[in-house]
């Protein structure tokens, strides 16, 4: 899939399989597409879905618009200077980011941030 042919942030479902059930939880989160990824992250603090990506990268992310189900493999951002550009274009393309009331060295420091690639394009 296109990555240009996605609206630059919308709400998805991303499915996961539970790092101690084994089954697969889906949950609807926020993406942003920024450098030509598509971008999940969140409030600062812990998430089940980082949890369960850390040993199980591989994903279904369900998208609206386009509706599509695309099998996507994650990778967590953890360089804090690669994390700040990807934070600072998600706020800018996603303004409910930047209304929480946490400031940007926060979502810097503690936020989740996981890229998602298609599962094709990794193999």
């Amino acid at each position: 899939m296109d990555m240009k042919a996605l609206p630059p942030t919308g709400t998805c479902e991303l499915s996961t399989v539970g790092r101690r059930s084994g089954r697969v939880r889906r949950v609807e989160i926020w993406y942003v597409v920024v450098e030509g990824q598509i971008v999940l992250s969140g409030t600062p603090g812990p998430r089940s879905w980082v949890a369960n990506l850390r040993p199980h990268p591989e994903a279904v992310l369900h998208l609206r618009e386009p509706a599509i189900d695309l099998d996507v493999i994650a990778e967590e951002v953890v360089d804090r200077a690669t994390r700040r550009r990807i934070i600072e274009q998600a706020w800018r393309l996603q303004p409910w980011y930047a209304a929480q009331p946490y400031s940007l060295d926060d979502w810097v420091s503690r936020s989740p941030v996981m890229t998602l690639a298609p599962a094709a394009a990794t193999a």
